[in-house]
């Protein structure tokens, strides 16, 4: 993955964890076997799940891939 794409994947996921409410720029996905849910970043897709504790919520990254090589 280039650089650039990556540091700008990066600095999205640091936007959304900023937000007071992340899972609204977020999809819910209906195959579990990809993730919870999913943000978009142009052309590809960062497949995550949640763990809510209280206020406490934590993203775990599961994965970024290529929309064309997210949902095989």
């Amino acid at each position: 993955m280039p650089k650039a794409l990556s540091k700008r994947i990066v600095d999205k996921v640091k936007f959304y964890r900023v937000q007071e409410d992340p899972l609204k720029f977020a999809e819910r996905l209906t195959d579990p076997r990809f993730g919870e849910y999913r943000f978009r970043v142009g052309n590809y897709r960062i497949f995550f799940d949640v763990d809510r504790k209280k206020n406490l919520t934590i993203l775990f990254i599961l994965d970024v891939k290529h929309r064309k090589e997210s949902y095989r």
